[in-house]
């Protein structure tokens, strides 16, 4: 059976930086310098999941932009409300043509229980990639920053995020054709 998974929450926050920072002496001084980093999170939620498919590939301001024109549209985004919206209103809410499928593609597969977003809080982080894998529009990118920000989930490191691994290229001093075998060792 599987070790039960590591959360992150406001108490042990800190704490579990900390321990990170004693393995690691580049993390230490960003730490020393900058301080903390924030703790980001979000509701596990299927409005989360529409925010970070808008994420997805775009700037986090053009992505933003989007969810806001949707919320000022429809107010909480549900699928039933995604479901009920035209292309035409979608676009209007700054919805490209592929992520209009992504999203009724989401909001259809919650809506007929084919994934139930409170079960995956149960689920050990392979089983919640499979699981979520399965619908159009999501990747390993979507299922890490929701497994991250929305289970506070420990852990992973998204390889699809080139600012990311940009960074950690940088920090580490790593050479630029560096294997995502090893960034995840590192």
């Amino acid at each position: 059976m599987p070790l039960p998974h590591l959360v992150f929450n406001e108490a042990n926050f800190m704490p579990l930086c900390d321990r990170l920072a004693i393995k690691d002496t580049d993390l230490a001084g960003i730490i020393q310098e900058f301080g903390y980093p924030p703790m980001w999170t979000r509701p596990a939620t299927f409005q989360t999941l529409i925010l970070t498919i808008l994420e997805q590939q775009v700037s986090l301001a053009s992505a933003y932009a989007a969810f806001k024109k949707l919320k000022d549209r429809i107010g909480f985004v549900t699928p039933s409300k995604i479901l009920s919206l035209s292309d035409a209103e979608l676009r209007f809410c700054y919805f490209s043509r592929q992520k209009i499928v992504y999203a009724r593609e989401l909001a259809t597969t919650i809506r007929k229980r084919k994934l139930v977003l409170s079960k995956l809080a149960h689920l050990q982080d392979e089983e919640i990639r499979l699981e979520m894998k399965k619908i159009k529009g999501i990747g390993d990118w979507t299922v890490d920053v929701f497994l991250m920000q929305a289970l506070q989930r420990t852990d992973l490191f998204p390889l699809g995020d080139i600012a990311l691994v940009n960074s950690l290229k940088e920090v580490k001093r790593l050479p630029k054709n560096v294997s995502k075998e090893e960034m995840l060792r590192i």
